[in-house]
């Protein structure tokens, strides 16, 4: 008996003052109030105090590490700023902090064993009976950023926002077990609580995807939405026989979901099935896998869908939620959203209907010659706007001495034949299948498993209906080969196991994972890796929703290695920016550790500073009790070499 297995080279406190929240609407205008800034999923921001004429004046006013309470600096964590106060998680708890200084005001511990959530709290402004709480989830296990940590964020936490106390009202004393495990941001809206779920993505059988809903003031569970829908369920026949029974993956494990407050509508954007590279055990299209997904938030009732990717194979993901924001096309404004995702594609889609606003085609697909695997025979592209990463390769495209090093050319040479040569077909190319014995030969995928633009997703300006997005391009090697199945846990009625997501390294051997990337050395010891295809690798993107039209793009960061002249190749990177009204897009993201300021309109680069730790997180921007605009990006992760000025830590700006 055989299984498939995946051999991917991975291209891969006095708190009276300070803390006055009350039950009523926050001041979005001077605050950071959610993790998008708004349920609408804008990261706008009106401030205008810094704008494009002063913000090359802006320097550091001042930083927070949690290693000074024995936590960690969460490289993905966004903090909030409510009327006076800002909570940050820290690994071992969180924390509320002096907007203007950085002075604590309170501190919660986690029981030992505990860790936050590392990308963010949410919060919810309480009422008659409850006070405003701040809602966390939390795990077991030291901090981690993968995928067994993430399993584990099985505990809803809430904090008495004034105190930092655990409030007894909720749960049970303060703590609510959850069935599904969710390592995303809350989205609170009203008295809802609502929670995506982590899946398992490489076993495909097991953890449900569902979304649930549950009351802010108790706990108590109010719905659930399922994400593979069950037998007199729309979409259940997108399912072959009972594929659909038992599956994992196909959830929403993003950071934050998305609202229409007026209308009451929740959209959530659903991950891939699993098993994430094989597909021959789940015939057919799989909704609502890769789909984004309109409910109305109070009952959980299905109002529409739109899938971007039929029977995913390549692990493209949805992970941001949409932007949501009016345009006027025709004459007629339209209550529309941005949906980007890994594919680097973007879709302006009415979010009251879900209907496309310019258009989708559905273009053939490459077929796959894997045994049992039926891809689906088409794809949905957007008329309008054009992809905004790479999403094929061709033999010229790979890098040359001219564009990076001799050596870093040479390195990706030598890749490309250890890989047995190169397969790309277009967009949506199928894993290549490698019989026993058979040499080496590899897909190449474009964009790979991290986008295109990945958890980063978009910001959106509501005055103008610019949409803006940072994408990479970063491919993946691999193909798709059997193996005995012996003492694995998942079995199919098909007789083949579930998929193992296993690597190879350089020699072909089991190893490390691999992207689409090479390494070269320095002759001061110094090791780097860049990818293996032509640059640009990074760009920012502003879309103009109004026409669907790329009003600009640029080419974001700068490979310091190489000489004057080759520097600006672009930096991979899966953050994403924030707009204000000062006229400025906001970007941490690319992995040079640079913190960038640009002309919302043109894209032109006004303003850098650099960092000692990548700025993966999405920066936000609000106003002090002194009347000072500051902006502000955690800086974590991994130390980059020729660093300066900086240290693992939220970092906060501000003119002088």
């Amino acid at each position: 008996m055989f299984r498939f297995r995946f051999l991917v080279l991975t291209i891969f406190a006095s708190l009276s003052p300070l803390l006055a929240a009350s039950a009523g609407k926050q001041d979005s205008a001077n605050d950071w109030p959610t993790f998008n800034h708004d349920l609408a999923g804008t990261r706008f921001s009106s401030l205008a105090q810094i704008d494009t004429k002063n913000v090359d004046k802006m320097t550091l006013a001042w930083s927070y590490r949690a290693a000074d309470i024995g936590g960690h600096a969460p490289p993905q964590a966004t903090p909030l700023v409510i009327r006076g106060a800002m909570y940050l998680p820290t690994g071992n708890g969180v924390v509320a902090l002096e907007p203007e200084t950085g002075k604590t005001v309170w501190t919660y511990l986690l029981p030992a064993g505990l860790t936050a959530n590392y990308r963010g709290v949410a919060f919810w402004p309480g009422d008659r009976e409850n006070p405003p709480r701040i809602l966390f989830t939390a795990a077991p296990g030291e901090f981690s950023q993968g995928p067994q940590s993430v399993a584990k964020f099985r505990t809803l936490i809430a904090l008495n926002a004034k105190t930092g106390k655990l409030d007894p009202g909720f749960g049970k004393e303060g703590m609510l077990a959850l069935d599904v495990a969710y390592a995303g941001v809350p989205t609170v809206f009203r008295n809802l609580v609502m929670l995506g779920a982590y899946g398992q993505e490489h076993d495909p059988l097991g953890i449900s995807g569902d979304t649930r809903a549950f009351d802010a003031r108790t706990g108590a569970k109010l719905w659930v939405f399922h994400s593979v829908p069950h037998p007199g369920e729309l979409g259940n026949d997108t399912w072959a026989g009972d594929s659909w029974k038992d599956r994992s993956g196909t959830n929403v494990w993003g950071f934050q979901m998305t609202m229409d407050e007026a209308r009451g509508i929740l959209y959530m954007p659903f991950g891939a099935p699993s098993s994430t590279y094989y597909g021959g055990d789940r015939h057919g299209a799989n909704l609502f896998g890769n789909a984004l997904v309109a409910i109305d938030a109070q009952t959980g009732k299905y109002k529409w869908h739109f899938q971007t990717i039929h029977h995913d194979i390549w692990d493209y993901d949805l992970p941001p939620a949409p932007s949501l924001v009016d345009i006027v096309k025709d004459g007629q404004r339209i209550p529309a959203l941005a949906q980007a995702g890994k594919t680097g594609l973007m879709f302006i889609l009415d979010r009251v209907t879900g209907k496309p606003v310019f258009g989708v085609e559905e273009r053939p697909a490459p077929k796959s010659e894997v045994p049992e695997e039926e891809t689906w025979p088409t794809q949905p592209f957007p008329v309008k706007p054009p992809p905004l990463a790479r999403m094929s390769y061709r033999t010229g495209d790979i890098v040359s001495a001219e564009d990076t090093t001799p050596d870093h050319a040479q390195a990706c040479r030598e890749l490309v034949e250890r890989s047995g040569g190169l397969l790309n077909l277009g967009p949506f190319t199928p894993w290549t299948y490698r019989p026993e014995g058979a040499p080496p030969h590899s897909t190449i995928s474009f964009p790979g498993i991290t986008g295109g633009s990945n958890w980063g997703g978009t910001a959106a300006d509501p005055r103008t209906g610019f949409v803006y997005a940072f994408t990479q391009d970063l491919g993946n090697l691999g193909w798709i080969e059997k193996f005995p199945a012996e003492g694995h846990r998942v079995k199919y009625a098909n007789e083949l196991n579930h998929l193992q997501y296993d690597t190879v390294g350089e020699s072909g051997e089991a190893g490390s994972p691999r992207r689409f990337e090479a390494a070269v050395k320095f002759a001061d010891g110094k090791t780097v890796t860049w990818p293996c295809q032509k640059p640009p690798w990074g760009r920012l993107s502003a879309v103009n929703a109004n026409t669907g039209e790329i009003a600009w793009q640029v080419t974001v960061g700068v490979t310091d290695e190489l000489p004057e002249g080759k520097r600006s190749t672009g930096r991979t990177g899966n953050a994403g920016p924030m707009v204000t009204g000062g006229g400025l897009v906001f970007l941490g993201a690319t992995n040079d550790g640079r913190f960038r300021a640009f002309d919302a309109k043109t894209g032109k680069q006004l303003w850098e500073t650099r960092f000692e730790y990548t700025a993966s997180a999405i920066p936000i921007t609000y106003r002090g009790k002194n009347g000072k605009q500051y902006v502000a990006i955690m800086a974590a992760g991994q130390k980059l070499p020729n660093a300066v000025d900086g240290h693992q830590a939220l970092m906060v700006f501000a003119l002088p």
